[in-house]
């Protein structure tokens, strides 16, 4: 397998866990004899550190001729007065745009070793494992019109939530072929009690579920799915849901997990697919070794999954994550309870890397 590998580090934490991430891909490709190349390009605050814009022509171009991207993490409060179009997130949402990828992919998973990391009681959390897949490029992130304007000397701020019947269908697919591979089970959110465009959501995905009789759907309002989703979280399977609705249910699916650093993603569907930790730049603990890089490590699973077709070599890393933090080993972030070690960002990951190395290396053994 060859495989030319864009990598944005970002800003923040972003290089550090993005480092992480790398290692492991590194080590999969030595382990299975894949050729996979690594092109470093910068974006957000480091790209307008450099050439003043957030995403260059040329990182944009890097990223358009590889087979994945694996980007770490974007935005700094010394941007933050810049204007909307020159910040950083506006690189990222003009990347998402520009490789196509609507259907993001957000893992969350209660291992049960680190049930103590989150604020919901481990019987309530049990064998929890949700996968969100979120709507990406609608709705009122990029809906038209938006802006801010003067009205009777007041301003007065306004964005608009709109989708078209073909991008609803198109990521309920994707979500309705995920619960296939799964426990075929899937929750549709919205508010249709209120928005046209929920009550559009909901009549696309109902008419679509004919086509998958052997799948289960049901429908919630975003605002009770909120609270089921932490009252019973093992009753959950897949989740599907438009860009608003979704960036803030994957956010609240990290209390199941106990952090926001250990959920990966993928985003899926356009020319080239994009891989990313969850957590954000976090530039409050940037380079104090506290961040925690299993959520890039897992990314960096998911792109081997995806990009790559290479389902073995993803589930041996999924498998390394679980087996340290079985084994007691703990980043600042989810260091709670019971628990053998401390780690910094960089004994992590060089942990999960020794357990691949071990594991891949057993199995090579027992089949030779």
């Amino acid at each position: 397998m060859e495989l030319n590998i864009t990598v944005l580090a970002g800003d923040g934490i972003g290089p550090e866990v993005t480092a992480q991430g790398v290692r492991l891909l590194k080590a999969v490709a030595e382990r299975h004899g894949h050729a996979f190349t690594f092109n470093e390009k910068k974006v957000g605050g480091a790209a307008i550190r450099e050439t003043g814009v957030p995403l260059p022509e040329d990182t944009l171009a890097a990223c358009l001729e590889s087979d994945a991207v694996l980007l770490g993490a974007v935005g700094s409060p010394e941007f933050d007065a810049l204007p909307p179009e020159r910040r950083p997130e506006s690189g990222l949402l003009a990347l998402r745009k520009a490789l196509g990828g609507f259907a993001n992919l957000r893992p969350a998973i209660a291992y049960p070793s680190i049930a103590d990391s989150s604020p919901i009681k481990a019987e309530v959390l049990g064998k929890a494992d949700i996968l969100i897949v979120r709507e990406l490029l609608g709705g009122l992130y990029f809906g038209q019109p938006r802006g801010i304007e003067e009205i009777d000397g007041k301003q007065s701020g306004f964005n608009t939530m709109r989708y078209s019947e073909d991008e609803i269908e198109r990521v309920a697919r994707v979500a309705f072929e995920a619960a296939r591979t799964r426990r075929k089970f899937l929750a549709s959110v919205d508010k249709a009690n209120v928005l046209e465009t929920s009550r559009l959501w909901r009549q696309v995905v109902g008419k679509l579920s004919s086509e998958y009789p052997d799948v289960t759907v049901e429908h919630h309002y975003v605002d009770s799915f909120a609270m089921h989703l932490v009252m019973n979280p093992q009753r959950f399977d897949v989740v599907v849901s438009e860009n608003l609705f979704g960036d803030i249910l994957s956010d609240e699916a990290a209390v199941i997990t106990g952090s926001l650093g250990l959920l990966g993603s993928a985003t899926i569907g356009g020319k080239i697919d994009l891989y990313e930790p969850v957590h954000g730049s976090a530039p409050d603990i940037a380079g104090t070794g506290k961040a925690n890089p299993i959520g890039a490590i897992a990314s960096a699973a998911m792109l081997l999954r995806h990009s790559a077709n290479l389902e073995a070599e993803a589930t041996a890393i999924e498998d390394a994550i679980r087996a340290v933090l079985d084994a007691g080993y703990r980043t600042e972030d989810i260091a709670r309870g019971t628990y053998k070690q401390k780690c910094t960002t960089e004994e992590m990951g060089s942990l999960i890397l020794e357990h691949f190395n071990a594991s891949t290396a057993l199995s090579a053994a027992q089949s030779a």
